[in-house]
């Protein structure tokens, strides 16, 4: 079985792109190398999951010219590919461009793989809005560029199952850490500022903020579950995550306890459209794929600061 994964030298979907290479699919991994951050990062993950067997593309796929680089007879596409999170830095059209002009790029190559047996989005709990502690049933409220374009990169997608055009769902992913996380999100930054003696800056009233910190094994996992029992979903919204919640606060604590050293904190001002809760609501994970994450804060922060030390020190 063929498998596309576009965003595969990005954080979480060089994680899944190896899963499923290792699983014996074969592996085909999309990426635009952009410079949202240090692009020597992406490379980094590019190269570890190519000594794995995934070849890597570099295209754009908001650039319909480019996927002539791509074969046509996949039996997977798995949509990781977007501009991510909430950032001053982000204009409108980056939003757009990337996660709603891509996605429908995508789909209409998705037509030309007549083996194309599912069609699968990630998306996002900001989709949900300002808290995201819901089913998968509750009208979305995103309260950011992001959360709006990722939702209407979502419906792209759905849109195209309930015309039967193309089996297709929807994986929205809840607050992922672990090895290869972004410089500038929480734990990454976190545990670079440790080791540097620099201050770490947190949002005002964020060390309040609940979140359901999903270990990124744990989401690759779930991920898997799907691909493997794709002929069920066509057309649903399933949400990924851990079924549990911390205090950013608590996050920055145990960190400190596992390194044994201070972080120094510096209050910057809110952020526009960040969320203060995320608990994901995983009934309908547990009964269509038996989707049961299992790793503790405290299991997967060691990870990643095992991964920091091997890659950065």
């Amino acid at each position: 079985m063929k498998v596309l994964v576009t965003g595969a030298a990005g954080f979480i979907g060089s994680h899944a792109a190896e899963r499923l290479q290792q699983e014996g699919y074969t592996v085909t991994g999309a990426d635009n190398f952009s410079d949202y951050y240090d692009v020597s990062l992406k490379e980094l993950n590019a190269k570890a999951i190519h000594e794995k067997g995934v070849e890597i593309i570099r295209m754009d796929l908001r650039n319909s010219e480019e996927y002539s680089k791509l074969s046509k007879d996949f039996d997977f596409i798995v949509h990781f590919a977007a501009q991510p999170g909430i950032s001053a830095s982000s204009t409108f059209e980056e939003y757009f461009g990337n996660n709603v002009i891509a996605t429908q790029n995508l789909l209409e190559f998705a037509h030309k793989n007549k083996s194309l047996k599912h069609f699968f989005n990630i998306g996002t709990s900001s989709i949900y809005g300002l808290e995201a502690t819901f089913p998968e049933t509750v009208a979305p409220k995103p309260a950011s560029w992001y959360g709006v374009s990722k939702l209407a990169g979502e419906q792209l997608v759905l849109a195209e199952s309930r015309g039967d055009k193309l089996k297709a769902s929807s994986l929205r992913l809840y607050s992922v850490y672990g090895p290869r996380e972004r410089p500038e999100k929480l734990y990454t930054k976190l545990i670079a500022c440790a080791f540097k003696d620099e201050a770490f800056p947190i949002y005002e009233g964020s060390e309040n903020h609940l979140r359901s910190f999903t270990y990124v094994g744990d989401i690759v996992d779930g991920i898997f579950k799907a691909i493997e029992q794709h002929e069920k979903l066509n057309g649903e919204i399933i949400n990924l995550g851990a079924d549990d919640e911390n205090k950013t606060g608590e996050g920055i604590e145990l960190v400190e306890e596992l390194l044994g050293k201070r972080v120094r904190l510096e209050v910057v001002p809110k952020r526009a459209g960040d969320q203060s809760r995320t608990l994901a609501d995983i009934t309908k994970a547990k009964k269509l794929l038996g989707y049961e994450p299992q790793t503790t804060l405290r299991e997967g922060l060691k990870h990643q600061i095992k991964w920091y030390k091997e890659n950065f020190l």
